[in-house]
């Protein structure tokens, strides 16, 4: 994983395996938005911004200082793979069999290697950024407008209400 400067927020995207739809069902997107509580709560991340695709995760946060953002970004998708994976096995073997991978250190990958993080110094690329998150849920056919997807933090930018209870707007 990349390494950033923690001194301003990240735009993080991790892809599903294979693009593979692992986050459609709304349990598996809960266990994602539970991490992400849970990081904020242990004021390891203040989070911004956020939208969970069927395949894929945008976020944008800022990794609080006396954090790596490398063991931040790796414990999350560990954590958030191997709850994945456990409700996988109880529920949907199947489906799980799809991630079966051939590796030493694994057998099941849920998350491709080295996702995406990018450091976002001025405002003009944190805005631009911040449109692309809450836009791709419309581009990609499940929302008319960014602020009706559920598993997004567009409502948090149109009404200033917190459903989620972690979300802070980010002044740079």
């Amino acid at each position: 994983m990349p390494v950033t400067k923690p001194e301003c927020p990240q735009f993080f995207t991790a892809t599903n395996l294979w693009w593979k739809p692992l986050l459609q069902e709304d349990a598996h997107k809960d266990i994602v938005i539970e991490s992400l509580r849970f990081l904020v709560k242990q004021e390891r991340v203040s989070m911004h911004a956020f939208a969970l695709m069927p395949n894929h995760i945008h976020l944008i946060w800022k990794i609080m200082p006396g954090h790596k953002p490398e063991n931040v970004q790796r414990d999350f998708l560990r954590f958030t793979g191997q709850q994945i994976k456990f409700l996988l096995q109880k529920n949907d073997p199947a489906f799980l069999e799809r991630f079966r991978v051939d590796a030493k250190d694994r057998q099941y990958q849920l998350w491709e290697r080295n996702p995406c993080s990018k450091a976002l110094w001025t405002p003009p690329v944190y805005q631009q950024k911040l449109q692309y998150i809450h836009y791709n849920p419309v581009k990609k056919g499940l929302c008319k407008n960014p602020e009706d997807y559920h598993y997004s933090s567009a409502l948090f930018y149109e009404t200033g209400k917190d459903n989620w209870g972690f979300l802070e707007k980010y002044n740079l």
